[in-house]
């Protein structure tokens, strides 16, 4: 049997409706692009009987007990058999195969981490590419004063900061290299942190607008105390990191180093 080239991992939490709905997609739009499917039940659930029908395997794994966004992903990249493993949230649409333009931008040895644009059923474009979060900007949108996105997108790949985890595609060697997500984020923050290190080993995080996924975001810390309450622990786990400190570290260094040759 021939390994997949795509190893995609899912994670369900009562979720089977939009399962299905993804999976069908893929079938119809990702014909040219060998896949495995690693489907994880984070809460029981039953799943559509139609899974055994696809043109590309299926690998269920059922949790005793719920798991945090990051442990799932990496429980699921150790039975992964291909060569690039992709991260991909339930309520993901797709229309066409984003996986070719994708994969080539991952074999610039550069790129650590690629990611489709990102629109909302209506069309408009999210903000799931952007630079890293400090307590000045999380203020600063707190209180309505930051207006737009942190990029201008076009036809052109850009190189953000981070992207968001609702879709991100990664060669398998970078991963492992990384350690994956760190589980010590139990939900949010965990693509920020995952991107700033691959940042800091010299890599790029890359976003490919010519790759368009739909993505129907349900904001539920704007919606749940208990999720905004995570939410929040997240960040600030995050500024209180090492991965954090020296992020901003070398960004000054950076920003320094003009200044430092005229002198």
């Amino acid at each position: 049997m021939t390994r997949a080239a795509v190893s995609l991992s899912i994670v369900s939490h009562g979720q089977a409706a939009l399962v299905q709905s993804l999976l069908n997609d893929l079938q119809a739009h990702c014909g040219a692009t060998s896949l495995e499917v690693l489907l994880t039940v984070n809460i029981p659930e039953d799943l559509p009987a139609s899974l055994a029908q696809l043109n590309f395997p299926v690998t269920v794994i059922h949790n005793a007990s719920p798991l945090g966004f990051g442990e799932n992903h990496n429980r699921a990249f150790r039975q992964a058999q291909a060569g690039f493993f992709c991260i991909i949230n339930p309520d993901v649409r797709m229309d066409s195969d984003v996986f070719p333009v994708l994969l080539a931008s991952l074999n610039a040895s550069s790129v650590g981490v690629a990611a489709p644009l990102v629109v909302t059923g209506g069309g408009m474009i999210e903000d799931s590419a952007r630079r890293f979060p400090t307590p000045l900007k999380i203020l600063c949108k707190v209180f309505g004063r930051c207006a737009g996105g942190d990029y201008l997108i076009g036809l052109a790949p850009i190189y953000p900061d981070w992207v968001g985890g609702m879709f991100m595609l990664f060669r398998r060697d970078v991963y492992r290299q990384m350690g994956g997500f760190n589980e010590k984020f139990f939900l949010y923050y965990e693509d920020v942190d995952l991107c700033a290190r691959i940042w800091l080993k010299g890599m790029r995080v890359a976003l490919i607008p010519q790759a368009r996924v739909m993505h129907e975001a349900r904001r539920s810390s704007h919606e749940n105390a208990t999720y905004l309450q995570v939410h929040i622990r997240s960040m600030m786990q995050f500024f209180l990191s090492a991965t954090f400190c020296k992020v901003m570290y070398l960004r000054l260094v950076r920003s320094l180093s003009p200044v430092r040759e005229t002198l």
